[in-house]
């Protein structure tokens, strides 16, 4: 049998599983051609996304009453696109910070096919997606003082932690944008974003059009911090002529019916 990619791959292991109700790593691994730990990878990334569930050395389908209820927290089409878009951004060998985020989570698929990644996150739940990606990425922590609101690590560890690198990109989301000052926050805890902002070369934002010209009082990024903001083609014709006069460099991820 041929190598299959790894979308594909996890189709066919939801097939299977849809057709036997239970499946068994060694049986995966023998059948695709690949490894046990790669088998146990996509295994956990299916069980993350709700679509099975795990078992010792395999994994058994979804009761009914499970399937049949609506997932409360879907990630919007907005989202969706924009980190695709994001993603198209990052080149092969990159050092590259992901801050923590449902956008910017929603980048980590994407980067499943790009060698020699170096990834710094302050997020578990994203470490935990990039340590998923068959390429394997260099994964890098910040440490610090875990923050529930944010939920993500804060604080002067993971600032100092950071300080001890350089990165490509960092790519950071937002709860408003003001048009006159910049990224805004409701979280008071601002001082890590700008220290990722400043160790990295290039600062990519990325937000729904939702949230720009949203009030709110804590400037996490001034506009001098940041070089690009990806937002959805949703946006006023307006507001994009006002943040593309600040010298920003915007784009307008297409969002599909």
């Amino acid at each position: 049998m041929t190598k299959r990619n790894t979308q594909q791959r996890r189709h066919n292991i939801l097939t299977k599983l849809a057709s036997q109700g239970e499946v068994s790593v060694d049986e995966l691994a023998e059948e695709f051609e690949t490894s046990e730990v790669t088998i146990r990878k996509d295994l956990s990334s299916l069980e993350k996304s709700g679509l099975l569930l795990r078992k010792y050395g395999g994994a058994i389908a979804l009761p009914q009453e499970i399937t049949n209820l609506e997932h409360s927290e879907k990630v919007s089409k907005q989202k969706l696109a924009i980190a695709e878009v994001a993603a198209a951004h990052v080149r092969e060998h990159n050092r590259i910070i992901i801050d923590s985020g449902r956008t910017t989570a929603a980048m980590i698929p994407h980067l499943s096919q790009k060698k020699g990644l170096v990834v710094m996150t302050n997020s578990l739940s994203i470490a935990n997606a990039l340590h998923e990606l068959e390429n394997e990425p260099t994964l890098l922590m910040t440490g610090g003082t875990w923050d529930a609101s944010s939920e993500a690590f804060q604080g002067k560890v993971a600032e100092l932690v950071l300080r001890s690198y350089d990165f490509d990109q960092l790519f950071i989301g937002a709860d408003g944008i003001d048009i006159e000052r910049g990224t805004t926050t409701f979280n008071e805890l601002i001082g890590l974003s700008r220290v990722m902002s400043e160790v990295a070369r290039e600062v990519i934002v990325v937000v729904e059009s939702e949230k720009i010209d949203r009030k709110i009082p804590n400037l996490e990024l001034p506009w001098s911090s940041v070089d690009t903001l990806i937002t959805d083609n949703q946006l006023s014709q307006a507001l994009q002529d006002k943040i593309s006069a600040l010298g920003i460099n915007l784009i307008c991820a297409n969002v599909t019916e």
